[in-house]
């Protein structure tokens, strides 16, 4: 028997929600990271997500798998402090600028940090891509450059809070020679961010190579980002869908 449709007010009244089976907060994070994986944040078993949960602790992916092949039973729970409380792997060694910023921002549901393909380049040139087309646009906040690189965040908590002290309130950011940070209330905002910093940063170099774009203005694309922001869960959910029709271990 098919689930209820349910109603998504962000559509408006007769929108019918496709159906998705109901996920553990593990099972999501998992899936997460694999549609991540193939959005281009691909760097092998470099990247780390964590995702606070409501008694405080954090799932975090586990360190000694790719994302391609996390499933739900491989994220780890820490503590506030990092310290590992569940899970059959272990946490990343660079969970510091996770634990930094939160104590900068304990208001943060989601903190992502990888080298995906197209961004890094970006951030390898110490550049903002510009806005060229509207999918580029579907984030309306501004993306920070921290140029604050100083290693790598593996053991290294003061880098860990330079880095977190720099990027302050940004939701999302270049980080100079080295990836990107990208933060959300939920999993869907992290999405979101996660996939425009992708398609803006390819869709850049490629109307740069070409020659003769014309960004869009300001106002334009923050009205454009600020009209998808409501429909970011929707987009999530078909990611999802897409991801479990796939590869369906993903639950396991």
């Amino acid at each position: 028997m098919s689930p209820t449709p349910q109603v998504l007010t962000d559509y408006g009244p007769g929108y019918t929600r496709p159906p998705l089976a109901p996920l553990t907060p593990h099972a999501e994070l998992a899936l997460f990271l694999r549609v991540l994986h193939g959005l281009g944040f691909d760097d092998g078993r470099a990247g780390h997500t964590t995702a606070r949960q409501p008694d405080g602790t954090l799932l975090i992916s586990p360190r000694e798998l790719s994302w391609a092949e996390v499933c739900a039973s491989d994220i780890v729970t820490i503590d506030a402090h990092g310290v590992k409380i569940d899970g059959v792997y272990n946490p990343s060694p660079a969970s510091g600028i996770h634990l930094e910023l939160r104590k900068l921002r304990p208001d943060l549901g989601v903190i992502v940090h990888h080298h995906p393909q197209w961004a890094t380049v970006w951030a390898d040139v110490v550049r903002v891509p510009p806005i060229y087309d509207q999918t580029s646009a579907s984030v309306p906040y501004p993306l920070a450059l921290v140029d604050e690189y100083g290693g790598t965040f593996t053991n290294d908590l003061d880098e860990s809070a330079n880095v977190a002290k720099a990027f302050g309130d940004a939701e999302w950011g270049l980080l100079a020679n080295h990836g990107v940070l990208i933060t959300g209330r939920t999993l869907a905002d992290a999405y979101i961010r996660a996939y425009t910093v992708e398609w803006r940063s390819k869709r850049a170099w490629q109307v740069e190579v070409l020659g003769g774009g014309r960004p869009l203005s300001d106002d334009v694309a923050v009205a454009y980002g600020r009209g998808f922001e409501p429909v970011a869960q929707s987009w999530w959910e078909s990611a999802m869908r897409l991801e479990l029709k796939r590869d369906a271990s993903v639950l396991d």
